[in-house]
């Protein structure tokens, strides 16, 4: 198998989905769908699109990342209360049973209003106010080989990575479904 580097699996920043850290969750989602359907158009090959959207300082650098599961948990405030104050994000990976999920529910008020009036928020709330800032183990070089960025994927358990150049600077993003797709075509053509 020839050897694959990150460079050959990113995305280019220039084609990924991206907003100023001032830019509203209304903003954000719009951009998000503008962004999936130009780089479904643009790479014909690719049937994934993006899950997620980069934040930009005002020198145009990333700083952070708003998933879409970021984007449904700034609709409810509550959350952010809940999984701080408890520690819930490092419990979350424990396997919580779909009753005790369910039963939070009711007790904390999670998602009490109508979904229509949560989303009006979304005009209101900040990216910058929910977007989470990726840690050191969420960056891989262009020129690093595949084999590391699989590594910090599992390890890490991230959906993707920033890709740095030269000078550091983020050159693009690494999906895990981009790597997968790969991983799945060199299966395929091995003789069983």
């Amino acid at each position: 198998m020839k050897e694959i580097f990150v460079r050959d699996l990113m995305v280019p920043l220039e084609e990924y989905a991206t907003v100023p850290e001032e830019a509203t969750l209304h903003e954000a989602v719009l951009t998000l769908e503008r962004a999936q359907k130009e780089y479904l158009e643009v790479r014909k090959k690719s049937i994934y699109p993006h899950r997620a959207i980069l934040v930009l300082d005002t020198q145009n650098k990333v700083i952070g990342k708003v998933s879409q599961v970021d984007v449904i948990k700034g609709l409810e405030p509550k959350y952010q209360e809940l999984i701080s104050s408890n520690n819930m994000a490092t419990m979350a990976t424990s396997g919580f049973s779909a009753d005790f999920l369910r039963g939070m529910l009711q007790p904390h008020g999670l998602f009490a209003k109508p979904l229509q009036a949560l989303c009006q928020k979304a005009a209101r709330v900040k990216v910058k106010d929910l977007m989470y800032t990726p840690d050191q183990g969420e960056y891989v070089k262009a020129e690093d080989s595949l084999e590391i960025a699989v590594n910090q994927f599992i390890i890490g358990r991230h959906h993707s990575l920033l890709v740095t150049g030269q000078d550091d600077e983020i050159v693009g993003i690494l999906r895990l479904v981009d790597v997968f797709s790969e991983i799945a075509q060199e299966i395929k053509s091995c003789e069983l």
